[in-house]
């Protein structure tokens, strides 16, 4: 039987309604993300991809999102609000354009996230410990990435790890200077996707491997900084290749135009998930089409 894995990518309070719609119109067409083999999850996609592992439809993952948006749930206040993202926006710059070693770029990132003025790990890991959705790991393979703040080493935490699932994912989102650093036996983490935003390379291996980022890898937003850009998709390219040169067979679904226009310009604006979400599943319903055959 063919081995299959999906990698979902990084990308704040937009990008987890944005996958859950993708994933919901995915299914509704015959292509469903629940039946892969291993769920790679970075930021974002740590949530949705642990839900997915864990087997809950995903039209219900989306219906989730429409929830939230439409409804004041005091545990939720944390991730619908718009935060502002210009510092760590700066200090992502400095880490994608300097030549410096990556883990020294990493732990730089480490220290301004451990001094920013950020949500208390209380309020945070709140979150995740209001329903049963993140208590235990799921049996089918799910793995999600974080980066140690003392030493910029980039981790990765599945059900071996001995790590509860909602701290594990709490860690994998803990955006620099808008979430505190997670404390998880001793050390402090930070979100994965200070490393890539999808480290799709972790499905090496997999003969068939459907790569999700919400970042677009194809035409960056007006007024992106070019040398940012580069290293980016040069990095997520580097991803590819390695999951090529181990022999998987792999797609890439990226947001498509109405779905870029629907994130806006920050991915930490909560409010806009019910379009994100709607525009998601718009998107899946059409790449099922391309993608159904190869998927199943």
């Amino acid at each position: 039987m063919t081995t299959r894995a999906v990698v979902l990518g990084g990308g704040g309070p937009v990008g987890v309604a944005w996958e859950s719609g993708l994933a919901a119109g995915l299914e509704e067409e015959g292509l469903s993300l629940r039946d892969a083999d291993l769920f790679v999850g970075t930021s974002a996609g740590s949530i949705v991809g642990s839900q997915l592992a864990l087997g809950r439809p995903a039209r219900e993952l989306y219906e989730a999102q429409l929830s939230i948006a439409g409804g004041d749930r005091p545990e939720m206040r944390p991730v619908q609000r718009s935060i502002d993202i210009g510092p760590v926006i700066q200090a992502f710059v400095k880490m994608y354009t300097s030549d410096l070693p990556r883990e020294q770029l990493r732990r730089e990132m480490g220290e301004f996230a451990l001094n920013a003025q950020a949500m208390s790990e209380e309020e945070w890991l709140s979150t995740f410990g209001r329903e049963s959705n993140f208590i235990s790991w799921p049996d089918r393979a799910f793995v999600c990435t974080a980066i140690d703040t003392a030493t910029g080493a980039f981790v990765t935490w599945d059900k071996e790890s001995g790590v509860p699932l909602g701290l594990a994912v709490a860690s994998s989102c803990a955006v620099p200077g808008v979430v505190t650093p997670i404390t998880i036996n001793g050390r402090r983490y930070m979100d994965g996707g200070m490393g890539s935003g999808t480290n799709a390379e972790l499905a090496a291996g997999y003969e068939r491997v459907l790569v999700v980022p919400v970042f677009a890898v194809g035409r960056p937003r007006p007024g992106a900084n070019e040398a940012v850009v580069a290293r980016l998709r040069q990095r997520f390219e580097d991803e590819l290749e390695a999951i090529r040169i181990a022999g998987g067979d792999l797609s890439v679904i990226s947001p498509d135009d109405e779905s870029r226009e629907a994130f806006g310009p920050n991915l930490m604006d909560g409010t806009r998930r019910q379009p994100v979400a709607e525009a998601g599943l718009r998107q899946g319903r059409l790449e099922a089409l391309r993608l159904r055959d190869w998927w199943n």
